[in-house]
């Protein structure tokens, strides 16, 4: 599924902020915006700057997919290692853009090669949690 993301540097008369919290709707539904609201007391104006870089900025560029973008940030984040709950929502925000169940354990299997055995162990662990949690699609 290739979608059309505008540029950046093509600037849109939709703000950043507006456009990030479209992405963030498709991406993560509601897990997306409750981590949002979940910073709204402590932090609003990093809430706004998640929504504006990542999803407003990084993740609307062309050049990739947004299935591309979630196999690399299940990557990224199950390779830190420290990143489980950031991890879990990207593993749901991957199901939510098509990616499958397969997919996202053959990602995770793969970071036992690059990122070791605990962090390939650990997404695991995460993705069953999520999966429990998704019905199957």
């Amino acid at each position: 599924m290739t979608q059309t993301q505008p540029s950046p540097a093509q600037p849109s008369p939709e703000s950043r902020y507006a456009r990030g919290q479209r992405a963030l709707a498709a991406i993560d539904g509601q897990a997306g915006a409750q981590v949002v609201a979940s910073l709204a007391d402590i932090a609003p104006d990093f809430a706004r700057y998640l929504i504006e870089f990542p999803f407003g900025d990084i993740y609307c560029r062309p050049g990739l997919d947004l299935r591309s973008r979630e196999i690399a940030s299940i990557s990224a984040l199950a390779a830190l290692g420290n990143a489980a709950p950031q991890l879990k929502v990207h593993i749901a925000a991957g199901l939510n853009v098509g990616l499958t169940r397969d997919e996202i354990v053959e990602i995770l299997m793969q970071m036992a090669v690059y990122a070791g055995f605990p962090a390939a162990l650990n997404g695991l662990f995460a993705a069953k949690e999520v999966f429990a949690t998704h019905a199957p699609g």
